[in-house]
């Protein structure tokens, strides 16, 4: 139980982290944090998570990343269910949190967006469905290929938190202009419900993608990797 609450408090800090800057700070008037501070914003969370709760769950924050350690040989099949619900039920915690403190605000709308992902007229530069998969497929493969690595017995002891949150602001910095950056069913479940209509009609793509992804990623390193790695 200590790791699936590591695992929920986890995720509720990244949601929470990544999306809130989102929300709240990337536009803020004269000052706002921008598509930069936003990508900063989700790595920062996986840095300080992974110090804070690595050794207690080993700080996964999202399903795709717990499928593709278990398909990496990495997890056992029997903690993968209830380690995802975790997941999913700390996004949601914070996509309340967060839609609290937002709709404070004057005009609040969630509809806008909310920082959900989104494909056709919702990605944020109008990218389509085929290039939103790829991206999130892409993005995804390469997120597990750099986690099994940084994280391998031969690997330098102590940097994989920075390598794995660099990564992730790295994604982001890529991919938010096509679909808002997931990567992380759970990142976009926890927003996407407050939303509804078409942020939960297009939430299909964002758990396909990533799981996908997060397959290919543990394949290719299995290919590559040191056996026994």
């Amino acid at each position: 139980m200590k790791q699936y609450g590591a695992e929920f408090f986890g995720t509720f800090w990244l949601v929470l982290g990544g999306c809130g800057s989102a929300v709240l700070a990337a536009a803020f008037p004269e000052v706002g944090i921008g598509l930069l501070g936003v990508s900063l914003a989700f790595g920062l969370t996986v840095v300080t998570m992974a110090y804070a709760i690595g050794h207690i769950s080993g700080c996964h924050l999202n399903p795709a990343v717990s499928i593709g350690l278990w398909a990496g040989g990495r997890f056992p099949a029997a903690q993968l269910a209830p380690y995802i619900a975790a997941q999913v039920l700390g996004g949601l915690a914070a996509g309340g949190v967060l839609y609290v403190i937002a709709s404070g605000q004057a005009g609040f709308d969630v509809s806008a967006g909310f920082a959900s992902n989104g494909y056709g007229e919702h990605s944020p530069g109008g990218y389509s469905l085929p290039a939103a998969l790829v991206c999130e497929v892409v993005m995804t493969a390469m997120f597990l290929l750099i986690i099994l690595g940084a994280t391998a017995k031969r690997a330098p002891q102590g940097f994989a938190p920075l390598a794995i949150g660099l990564t992730l602001a790295l994604i982001h910095l890529i991919s938010i202009p096509v679909t808002n950056t997931s990567v992380n069913p759970a990142r976009s479940t926890g927003v996407a419900l407050y939303v509804g209509d078409w942020a939960v009609s297009q939430l299909w793509l964002f758990w396909l993608a990533p799981l996908a992804g997060a397959l290919l990623g543990a394949a290719i390193y299995r290919v590559i990797g040191e056996r026994g790695d």
